[in-house]
Formats: C-alpha cells, sequence, structure tokens
C-alpha cells in the first residue's frame, strides 16, 4: 500500500475552513533554511529543487541497489514553510525581509543516519545541487491553531484575523517565537491553478492566556 499523509493524517493536511486546535507531534523533515521574497528568490527556488530531488531519491531507491531498511512507497508530501519577519506575517511587510525554511515532511524509515545517506545519494545524481543546505529537522509544535485558507496568498491576512478572533474567544493566544513559527503547508501548485484556487493550511503555535 502506498502511503499519502494527506489522507492518514487528515487532522493536520486538512482541516476545515474554521479555526480550530490541534496538537502536533514531533515530525521529522528534510529541510532549507533561506531569507528573501520567495516570489523572486534564487534561493528559494534552489531549495525547492533540493527538497524535492531528495524525496524522490528516496521514494525511488526502492528501484535501486540503495534502499532504506523498513523502506515503503509513498506519495511525496506536501510543501511546508516556516515564516518568520520580525513580527506578525499580518501586518504590512516586505517580502524581501522573510526568513523561511522550507521543508517536507520524512517517510518513518528515514531517521538522521538514513537521511545523511540519501543526501549523498542526491549528490551522486545531481553533483550541481548544492546539497550542504540540506538539513535534518524534527520539528514538535505542540499545541497550535490552524485553518484552510482558501485563495491567493495575498490574502491570508483576513484568514489570519478569522484565527486570532477564535483564540481570543478561546482564553488562547499566539506563542510565535524563537523557535515556533507561522507554518504553511500547500496543497496546491500556483503554477497548475488560479490564485482563488490555492488551498492553503496555515497554522500558529499558542498558549493559554488562564495561567497568565
Amino acid at each position: 500500500m502506498i502511503v499519502d499523509y494527506k489522507k492518514s493524517c487528515k487532522d493536520i493536511y486538512l482541516p476545515k475552513t474554521e479555526p480550530s486546535l490541534i496538537t502536533l507531534p514531533p515530525i521529522a523533515y528534510a529541510a532549507v533554511k533561506g531569507s528573501g521574497d520567495p516570489n523572486t528568490s534564487k534561493a528559494y527556488k534552489e531549495a525547492l529543487e533540493l527538497l524535492y530531488g531528495l524525496l524522490y531519491t528516496i521514494k525511488m531507491s526502492k528501484r535501486s541497489d540503495h534502499s532504506f531498511a523498513g523502506y515503503f512507497d509513498y506519495v511525496v508530501p506536501p510543501l511546508e514553510g516556516l515564516w518568520e519577519n520580525g513580527g506578525e506575517l499580518n501586518d504590512a511587510i516586505d517580502k524581501h525581509q522573510f526568513v523561511w525554511v522550507s521543508m517536507i515532511r520524512l517517510p518513518e524509515f528515514i531517521d538522521a543516519q538514513a537521511f545523511d545517506q540519501a543526501v549523498e545519494m542526491l549528490h551522486a545524481k545531481k553533483p550541481k545541487l548544492d546539497v550542504s543546505k540540506l538539513f535534518y529537522k524534527v520539528y514538535e509544535e505542540g499545541l497550535c491553531v490552524q485553518c484552510m485558507h482558501l485563495g491567493s496568498y495575498d490574502d491570508e491576512p483576513a484568514t489570519l484575523a478569522k484565527m486570532n478572533a477564535y483564540l481570543e474567544a478561546n482564553g488562547y493566544c499566539t506563542d510565535i517565537n524563537e523557535t515556533r513559527w507561522h507554518h504553511e503547508i500547500y496543497l496546491s501548485d500556483p503554477r497548475k491553478c488560479t490564485s482563488d484556487k490555492l488551498k492553503t493550511v496555515i497554522r500558529h503555535p499558542i498558549r493559554s492566556m488562564k495561567a497568565e
């Protein structure tokens, strides 16, 4: 059976269009960190090439002599992004000031050691890629609020306002800090659909205000 995390973990990847709470377990990712406007940044484009190159290298290892222990076939999970700009992302912002971590979930059979092996395999296949930018990241978000955003990325402030109102009404506040960032999961390919058809999971770390 081919594992599709969007189907087996619907609470993580397919929330409703109204805000809801979720507690996330630790999840392992392949990640690349960079900065700048994702619409124009060469670094962002290179990050996506690295991430998809690695995930497909792992997926197709079943056809090589370098398959991984515990291997199972899977649908490559959606691209995700952690974003920081020194403030709330619903403020008026300069996209060139973004600091981002682009990442894709790894299948459970890929631990830190297997990750390094996969990076070496990618480098052997595509030596011109700077694979040194790839790193293994276990991200434990904990308690969060999330919501499915429908439409253009530039229209996200309306969804963020709805999420913030939900938090205030239920005794929570956003808890974005040095280790817990604004998080997006991209379920649509902007190259293949119009902006009004885009589906993006927006997630914020939160904390209870009851103890404050």
